[in-house]
């Protein structure tokens, strides 16, 4: 298995462990012949899950590299797994088979190569029938194009299986392919690991995991130093939903998000954090950190007078904008989450937590500068 891949009670020992669960669970029902009950019951997962993730399979295999793969790799399984006792009639492939990749090492070295190449503009992997190798070619701006990449067949035809490119041009002797959301990540969760390696975690105990680097999003900024200078530093620039929203264009080719709307979104997460008003994820030691007021049921004993101005705050600022607009603008500005996941816990359809978003950010810079003469910097 791969080390973003739970293990799965169906792995199979002859199937490399590389492929995905999905892909596992479909090459044990057509090259081996379980049932959707058997695999079922070896995963822990109910049977229309099984039954719907290969479905998902064999609708893709209309891919001309993932057929080949999947030919490849039951093949394989086959000719290892048949025995003389073991006579049962199973179903045949009918793309050309080609032995599959096993070297998961390879796989991934190659990642790092190919997907950064298909992440150029105009870039795509072309593969043509009856050739070992598959090329990245990318169109320049006189419509010419050239190759940067060559890669193993049998490489691309993993890449495909993990939904890392898929076919945008199939026909003829010639399949072209662009690397898909999937595989953006995945090159992410690659270099991340390398920063990682070579930085040593910085000397920290317990650095970023790889799938918080697949969603981060580094650049430099210039912050205020100790000395008052500015000075550059590497960050995510994805850490907020509000710095996604500020790249966004509306129809009228401006921001969706001015900046003086993010300053008071990251005001109102400031006063959040400093008014500690987060989960907790450990113990609570207060009571036991403070014997002489143990018994005492102030709600802010042991708070020193900082973060109760900040919770201050923040409770005048959520009733100034009210049910609705105060739900989503402390989920994304203060908690972090997402649209979409707004969306759902708050039972709204799908893309109006935006503009509801920026309406409740209007009346919070509102709020501030009426109630705390807030002034943005791009007013100052």
């Amino acid at each position: 298995m791969t080390e973003y891949q739970s293990a799965d009670p169906i792995a199979d020992p002859d199937i490399p462990g590389w492929v995905p669960h999905e892909a596992q669970q479909y090459l044990a029902h057509v090259a081996t012949g379980q049932s959707y009950r058997d695999i079922a019951g070896r995963t822990g997962k109910p049977v229309s899950t099984i039954c719907r993730n290969i479905k998902n399979i064999e609708a893709r295999r209309d891919d001309p590299l993932i057929d080949e793969a999947l030919t490849g790799l039951a093949e394989t399984t086959i000719c290892r797994s048949q025995s003389p006792s073991n006579t049962k009639e199973t179903r045949r492939m009918t793309a050309p088979i080609r032995t599959p990749i096993e070297d998961e090492t390879q796989i991934t070295r190659e990642a790092r190569r190919i997907l950064r190449r298909l992440c150029e503009t105009g870039a795509v992997l072309a593969v043509a029938q009856d050739m070992d190798k598959a090329v990245v070619l990318r169109q320049g701006a006189d419509g010419d194009q050239t190759r940067t990449a060559v890669v193993d067949r049998r490489v691309a035809q993993a890449f495909a299986v993990k939904d890392w490119i898929e076919c945008v041009v199939q026909g003829g002797r010639l399949a072209r392919y662009t690397i898909t959301n999937a595989g953006k990540s995945a090159l992410k969760r690659l270099l991340e690991d390398d920063r990682k390696r070579r930085m040593g975690n910085a000397g920290f105990a317990e650095g970023p995991t790889a799938f918080q680097g697949q969603h981060a999003n580094w650049g430099t900024r210039k912050v205020a130093g100790d000395d008052g200078k500015p000075v550059a530093m590497r960050v995510n620039l994805s850490e907020s939903p509000l710095a996604g929203l500020a790249r966004r264009k509306g129809p009228d080719g401006k921001p969706f998000l001015g900046p003086e709307l993010v300053q008071a979104g990251e005001r109102l997460r400031e006063d959040f954090e400093r008014a500690q008003m987060g989960p907790r994820v450990g113990q609570n030691w207060d009571r036991f950190l403070t014997g002489g007021d143990r018994g005492g049921f102030l709600s802010d004993g042991g708070i020193g007078e900082g973060p109760l101005d900040a919770r201050k705050r923040v409770s005048d600022a959520l009733d100034d904008l009210g049910p609705g607009l105060a739900d989503v603008v402390m989920r994304v500005c203060c908690f972090l989450e997402g649209l979409e996941s707004a969306e759902k816990r708050l039972g709204w359809s799908a893309r109006s937590g935006k503009v509801v978003l920026k309406i409740g950010l209007q009346r919070l810079l509102h709020h501030y500068e009426t109630q705390h003469g807030f002034v943005p910097a791009t007013r100052a």
